[in-house]
């Protein structure tokens, strides 16, 4: 099965922005951490002052993403709202890197972060304009796959600048911060195949007193999806399960710096992680096709569940155990994310993608605010952060059951045809 010239292009995105989230999710936390080191506030560590910024940053995203897309349904409103959301991404981006205050650092942070967020609320909905139901499962694996093996370029060139700063005649300080310069870079760079070749097939025609008509049309999409209770269940299941898996994602290098693992070290086992999820990203859609979606969203979840009981355990003492997880992680990662965007993309109508890929990243997005907000509660009640990891088992167990559930309501749909 080949790939035409906008599927290709819709790949190459996710090798641009993910780029950004390696780097925010592994280098990023640890350079926090080291300017909040400079002028810390008591002994609040700095996990929590992390955990709460993503909160705050969330919950902008989550509040802007149904209207966003409402508006982005709207004839040629798709491509200029991705420019904007990544020209503010990527501007915010290059002024984070050259702060060394950790309070003005965080308020960058969040700005950059909700425009790759927003963008990456078009960007899914895009699945829908370059491609077919039949393809949707590979062609979304496969972009997650090429995203994590193709961010670790402008990764690896950022941890030699790091690792080897005196070589380039340069300080560590000054080597991090281009690190997240060249993220931005590839970013911009790997944008330009989408915005040439990937075209808005599906729209509303425009209307006067757009936005106005948005947010009346976000209560009637809200209200159809209640009305199905399908995908209705899918998205309640979603917002359970991908809490644990993004937390874990985004707190997983300033979880291991605050248990007292060796930097270096993490931020090895991260790459590893990424590494591995390249071919079982891959794997996944083959999987899902031979045994289907669902059941495969299920034993992702369940992986998921064992990485945070494990997580739990992590001490110091035992840096084998991170980059155990770090292993276990990439064999579910790439599936987990992959799948749920593709079938979420099934039940979805076309004309309308935009809206209803808002809602789902609103759900996402909330889910992303639950764990580190529970995480930065943790580290306010106990100064340590591992007993919100140990509370996400929770949501996988309800994320599994859902899905489950969803899984009988489809064999009662077939053995009912």
């Amino acid at each position: 099965m080949k790939f035409t010239k906008a599927e290709k292009s819709w790949i190459l995105y996710d090798v641009a922005n993910s780029a950004f989230t390696l780097v925010t999710s592994a280098t990023l936390p640890i350079w926090f951490a080291y300017l909040y080191g400079l002028n810390p506030i008591g002994e609040i560590p700095a996990t929590t002052f992390f955990a709460i910024t993503t909160s705050l940053s969330v919950a902008i995203i989550a509040f802007l993403s149904p209207l966003m897309g409402a508006i982005a349904d709207h004839k040629g409103m798709k491509r200029k709202l991705f420019i904007g959301s990544i020209a503010i991404g990527i501007l915010g981006g290059l002024a984070f890197s050259g702060i060394t205050n950790w309070v003005l650092f965080l308020v960058l942070f969040v700005i950059s972060r909700t425009g790759y967020s927003l963008a990456n609320v078009f960007y899914d909905s895009m699945l829908v304009d370059v491609t077919t139901d039949e393809k949707m499962d590979k062609l979304s694996a496969y972009g997650y796959a090429f995203g994590y093996v193709g961010s670790t370029i402008p990764f690896i060139l950022g941890i030699v600048l790091v690792m080897m700063p005196e070589t380039f005649g340069i300080t560590t300080s000054t080597a991090t911060q281009l690190s997240f310069v060249i993220a931005l870079v590839w970013w911009l760079l790997f944008t330009i195949p989408l915005l040439r070749n990937v075209k808005q097939t599906y729209y509303r025609e425009k209307e006067t007193h757009i936005i106005s008509k948005s947010f009346k049309q976000i209560a009637i999409t809200f209200g159809k999806i209640r009305a199905n209770r399908k995908m209705f269940l899918y998205i309640i299941a979603y917002f359970f399960y991908i809490d644990g898996v993004y937390t874990i994602i985004s707190m997983a290098s300033i979880f291991g710096a605050e248990v007292g693992l060796e930097t270096n070290g993490l931020i090895m086992a991260l790459l590893l992680t990424q590494f591995v999820a390249f071919p079982f990203a891959i794997l996944a859609s083959i999987l899902a096709k031979k045994f289907g979606v669902l059941t495969m969203l299920k034993s992702y979840v369940a992986i998921y569940g064992f990485v945070a009981v494990f997580g739990f355990t992590i001490t110091a003492a035992e840096p084998w155990k991170f980059w155990m997880l770090a292993v276990i992680v990439g064999l579910a990662q790439g599936g987990v994310q992959s799948l749920s965007r593709s079938y979420f993309g099934k039940l979805v109508p076309k004309e309308n993608s935009n809206e209803y890929f808002g809602f789902f990243d609103i759900f996402g997005k909330y889910a992303d605010l639950l764990g580190p907000l529970l995480m930065a509660l943790s580290g306010f009640l106990f100064h340590e952060t591992r007993y919100a990891i140990l509370f996400m088992v929770t949501f996988f167990i309800f994320g599994f059951y859902l899905l489950n559930k969803i899984s009988k309501m489809e064999k009662e749909e077939k053995l009912a045809k």
